[in-house]
């Protein structure tokens, strides 16, 4: 595990429940927000904004239903009693980077770096790099006993956990397991968020081994956000075109007392 020194910084996007364990019964309500560390914007319920927005319960899917310019944005009754995964993947949305300087530095942050040989060798400009990104957020809710099990949802790119933060011996750890295009992610960066209760956040890297497994340190009462980034060469045929892609794997889950 290593510390994340404050240098470069990231726009995270992900699910956040108002209440990681609900009663048996209840309404289970989530924001979507943008934002760093851990801390962000709510953003509505646009359907036009994302291509899924799914919830997986006892092996089922179904789609969370709502109202354009609700808020939270998700806000359902609880299926049963359970673990119910929140699956959410954006739409394509795109950034022109302002500075060379601040696109070496989010690579930098999401240890990408090998994208800026590549950007060289591809022979592409250095001004106003172009970029498209889409996140693929998950969210584990516990329901009454919160039994059950995380779901791969077959998005792109995502983090499995391998255990139940809510009725696992989490002493040791969650094991989770990164994928993309259903593989897994090798030796890969995981930038993990702990939010303890007084809303203090910690955060830390741990890496995927070669199954693209890694096991997270968590403590009882805090909540945690995992977040991995997988970069991909585009091809460029006007001036205007992205000439990369990121792809935004994040999950929340909470570890309770």
């Amino acid at each position: 595990m290593a510390s994340l020194a404050p240098v470069a910084k990231a726009h995270e996007f992900w699910i956040d429940p108002l209440e990681h364990v609900v009663s048996k019964g209840a309404q289970i309500e989530a924001n979507i927000r943008v934002g760093e560390a851990y801390e962000g914007t709510a953003y509505a319920y646009i359907p036009q904004n994302f291509r899924r927005f799914d919830y997986a319960f006892q092996g089922d899917i179904g789609a969370v239903d709502g109202t354009v310019g609700d808020r939270p944005a998700l806000a359902m009754d609880a299926p049963g009693e359970g673990l119910v995964v929140a699956i959410h993947a954006t739409q394509d949305q795109h950034i022109t980077w302002s500075t060379w300087e601040k696109f070496v530095s989010f690579l930098e942050h999401k240890d990408l770096t090998w994208g800026l040989a590549e950007h060289d060798a591809r022979g592409l400009s250095r001004e106003r790099v172009r970029e498209r990104y889409s996140r693929y957020a998950k969210s584990l809710i516990a329901v009454g006993d919160g039994a059950g099990e995380d779901v791969v949802s077959g998005m792109v790119t995502e983090i499995v956990a391998l255990e139940n933060p809510y009725t696992g011996d989490m002493s040791d750890g969650l094991d989770i397991l990164a994928l993309y295009n259903g593989e897994p992610l090798r030796d890969v960066q995981i930038e993990v968020f702990q939010k303890s209760a007084d809303e203090t956040v910690i955060i830390t890297l741990e890496r995927t081994d070669d199954a693209g497994r890694a096991t997270i340190p968590v403590q009882p009462g805090h909540r945690y956000m995992l977040d991995t980034v997988v970069l991909r060469p585009l091809d460029v045929v006007e001036q205007t075109d992205p000439s990369w892609e990121t792809l935004w794997a994040n999950l929340t889950f909470e570890v309770p007392e």
